[in-house]
């Protein structure tokens, strides 16, 4: 009952063909559909972008018999590992004619590296019956013994993919707000699209929480925390801390690339040109760190604070 209430469960694509991917790598996956089996793959690419999506899709169509794990389910991974997938893994599928099975470790980058390294052995161990799909969004927190062990497909999307890609997606949306019967104006969806491409997830999910009303319009803007980017820049000049650790707490909602892009394109225009060198290597180091930090809003709170101090502005 619940999957037919997400909107994410009940549109999400049955088939690779259905799934908005470049075309490129959507041939990929066709490609292992023709050849009716699948290697050990590592998909990765930013939040809500279809990796999860594809891998339960390419599942369904080859037919085979698959176990889903969340790598997020710190307490019980390791003993679903242990025992469950290696029962899965281990046993003879009665019920499809399929080579192989399949076990889908999804958001495997918030996983330890020692369990990490039990899914390598896994990997060796169960070759014969089983094969994984691993999906992360930093793939640098995979360790290079799991690494090597599969084939890597980036979700990354270049140059006039986006447009093509958000053009499908908005298409897409259409459909499903037609279907639910949920009034929406097309230049706000196309902003919202814009806004949080290529987090398709997260905008269907905001999307069906706004819709209670009947209808969606500008009001969901207003609902997304707005990056504030001058408000920020004038508290940095000011060396207001405690106003730019706020502006931190009210953007948590936002993707931390996304704020540190935009920090970066208006500091331009607000500090004197012998300290942007400085700036650009502050950004750049705190954003590598995104992929590694346990809280963000510390990470995004001592970037700005090194900018504040290191950099003079106009």
């Amino acid at each position: 009952m619940r999957d037919e209430f997400l909107w994410v469960e009940k549109y999400r694509p049955k088939t690779i063909e259905e799934c908005i991917l470049p075309e490129q790598t959507k041939k990929t996956f066709l490609d292992f559909l023709d050849k009716g089996e699948v290697p050990n793959l590592l998909l990765s690419g930013p939040a809500g972008c279809g990796k999860t999506t594809v891998a339960k899709a390419l599942c369904a169509e080859l037919g085979v018999d698959s176990y889903v794990i969340n790598g997020s389910d710190e307490g019980r991974f390791l003993d679903t590992v242990r025992n469950n997938a290696k029962n899965f893994a281990s046993t003879v599928s009665l019920s499809s004619e399929a080579k192989h099975k399949v076990i889908i470790i999804d958001e495997a980058d918030n996983t330890t590296p020692d369990v990490q390294l039990l899914l390598r052995a896994s990997i060796e161990e169960f070759s014969s019956n089983c094969r994984f799909i691993f999906t992360c969004n930093y793939k640098n927190k995979i360790i290079e013994p799991l690494h090597s062990r599969c084939a890597v497909i980036e979700f990354g999307i270049k140059g006039k993919q986006k447009a093509d890609l958000a053009t499908c997606f908005f298409k897409r949306l259409n459909s499903i707000l037609e279907q639910e019967r949920i009034e929406a104006d097309k230049k706000v969806l196309a902003e919202l699209i814009n806004k949080h491409f290529p987090d398709w997830r997260r905008v269907l999910n905001e999307c069906q929480r706004y819709s209670v009303g009947g209808k969606i319009d500008s009001g969901i803007l207003a609902h997304f925390s707005d990056v504030k980017v001058n408000d920020l820049i004038k508290n940095l000049k000011a060396k207001n801390f405690s106003e730019v650790r706020k502006w931190c707490v009210n953007n948590l909602d936002n993707d931390p690339n996304v704020l540190l892009r935009r920090l970066y394109d208006s500091l331009y225009e607000s500090l004197v040109p012998s300290t942007i060198p400085a700036a650009v290597l502050v950004i750049a180091k705190y954003q590598y760190q995104i992929a590694f930090v346990a809280d963000q809003e510390i990470n995004m709170l001592a970037c700005l604070t090194e900018i504040m101090v290191e950099c003079e502005f106009k």
